[in-house]
């Protein structure tokens, strides 16, 4: 890949978590792009589709949108969930499954990626992991 960033990569589908395998696809892909290691791939692979199971158990939005930016040093991935869609983190006084998934969710992402935010309102996941090679 040259030195000049690539074109915009833009995913958008439905907050369908049976589409977890197209993003997951997409990811490994655009990691290739930045000629990651297998290991690393598989890191994105796995970045992106928790990242996107997260969305679809979290919020009820109908389309999620996943901005790859990627150069030869890193992949970039902003995903967003809709205008409205919001996480109140203080509505819930127990923990149930969905809550333990979010929270499995979140140590798969801040381990597997060099940098990882969650906004909450409007819910955005910003997740930023280095190339090996």
């Amino acid at each position: 890949m040259s030195s000049e960033a690539t074109c915009p990569i833009t995913l958008t589908v439905a907050g369908d978590p049976r589409l977890a395998r197209l993003v997951r696809m997409t990811a490994a892909n655009v990691g290739a792009l930045c000629s990651m290691s297998v290991d690393r791939i598989e890191d994105i692979r796995m970045a992106a589709e928790e990242a996107f199971i997260f969305g679809c158990t979290a919020v009820d939005c109908d389309d999620i949108t996943i901005k790859f930016d990627v150069d030869e040093t890193h992949v970039g991935m902003t995903i967003t969930f809709g205008d409205q869609a919001t996480v109140d983190e203080d509505d819930q006084a127990t923990v149930d499954e969905d809550d333990q998934a979010a929270v499995y969710a979140e140590l798969i992402l801040a381990s597997v990626c060099d940098s990882y935010e969650k906004t909450t309102a409007p819910l955005t996941l910003s997740l930023d992991l280095k190339a090996d090679i």
